[in-house]
């Protein structure tokens, strides 16, 4: 299949005609309108073997995946999405079907968070990956800095189920019913934008995409956490469908990742969040359990293995 008709495949895919786009796909630059807000710009990508396995779920899933990962940086900074750039590395072996079925799912997930898909680019390679760059706005940008002593730790979105799931699929038991949650929370994750443009603006925000653990340690390196609060973010089946593939219920919403959900400090409660701790002056990350505080190390997923 020829560049052009790859391009004009996924140019068919994607609705180029949404508030703010003068040019789409199809040039040599997309041409957005100027925003009267500070630009916040992000990047992600997802690698075959990496971050997937196409065993584990159809390439819709995959595209729609990719998509929300990014769009959860900028839940994280408060902002909303003004464009998107799709980069797709595709193997030699990928038809055209395989490729409307990835567009397909970016789409879906770009409808969702209301952007345009203004351009990108194609190259060869021996493995499928998908790079998403987006661009957003926001009057007031939330970064990982600024948490005091005493914030309240809060939480938007589910935590640990994308664990579960992620385990459900690498044992072959992702068609369990029983585990349907967890898996839809592994293969279609959503990104907390509406979460993210919550008011009061908290002092700093993150996303949870390498475990809430290390992410929490990149806004506060030292907290208190609650355990049943934590558990009661991963909803009411999540101790049973952690234990239904053997993994324990708290390391999955500590360490897991690819949640997507926000974690804030804030000195006042935030709508739309539920407070699971506080910052503190000291001792590291610790998890207050029935038995007393735990110390828990902030390990996650690290892409170069250190």
């Amino acid at each position: 299949m020829s560049e052009e008709r790859r391009v004009a495949l996924v140019r068919g895919a994607f609705a180029s005609d949404l508030p703010g786009v003068t040019v789409g796909i199809g040039d040599d630059c997309a041409v957005l309108e100027r925003v009267g807000e500070p630009l916040v710009w992000t990047v992600d990508a997802q690698v075959e073997h990496v971050h997937f396995e196409r065993a584990w779920m159809g390439l819709s899933d995959i595209g729609y995946r990719s998509f929300m990962a990014a769009a959860s940086d900028l839940a994280a900074m408060g902002a909303r999405p003004v464009g998107a750039l799709w980069a797709l590395a595709l193997p030699a072996t990928f038809s055209d079907e395989d490729l409307a079925a990835l567009a397909a799912g970016v789409a879906e997930a770009a409808r969702e968070v209301g952007v345009a898909v203004v351009g990108g680019n194609f190259t060869r390679a021996s493995e499928l990956g998908l790079t998403t760059t987006l661009l957003g706005a926001a009057a007031s940008p939330v970064t990982r800095q600024g948490a005091a002593v005493g914030d309240g730790i809060w939480v938007a979105g589910a935590l640990g189920l994308a664990r579960v799931g992620l385990e459900a699929c690498r044992l072959g038991v992702a068609g369990d019913p029983a585990l349907a949650a967890a898996v839809a929370a592994f293969r279609r994750p959503r990104a907390r934008l509406e979460a993210g443009r919550v008011a009061p603006r908290p002092r700093a925000m993150v996303d949870v995409s390498d475990g809430l653990a290390l992410d929490l340690s990149r806004v506060a390196p030292h907290a208190l956490l609650d355990e049943g609060a934590l558990l009661a973010r991963g909803g009411e089946g999540l101790a049973a469908m952690a234990a239904a593939v053997g993994l324990d219920p708290i390391a999955c919403i500590l360490h897991g990742g690819e949640d997507y959900a926000l974690v804030a400090a804030s000195p006042t409660a935030l709508p739309g969040f539920a407070r699971v701790g506080e910052v503190t002056a000291s001792g590291g990350l610790r998890v207050r359990g029935p038995r007393g505080e735990v110390a828990v190390a902030p390990r996650g997923f690290d892409h170069f293995g250190g």
